[in-house]
């Protein structure tokens, strides 16, 4: 499915959404198939950054699944 269209959510939009902390949020959609990452390498003068955009059918998925356990 092409999730490009979809409406897309940061980890700190998931965190008023759900009320989990930041670092859980990020850990839970980590390795998630359909989350979109954008990185930039560490360099001499600053560190690595990632940033991760999670579709609205990746993030009805994990939901689904959580309340399913």
């Amino acid at each position: 499915m092409d999730t490009l269209l979809e409406k897309h959510y940061s980890p700190a939009d998931v965190v008023r959404l759900w009320g989990w902390s930041d670092d859980f949020i990020r850990d839970l959609f980590e390795n998630e198939p359909g989350v979109l990452r954008s990185e930039r390498p560490e360099t001499m003068h600053k560190r690595r950054y990632t940033s991760i955009r999670i579709p609205e059918s990746v993030l009805f998925r994990v939901g689904t699944r959580l309340q399913n356990k």
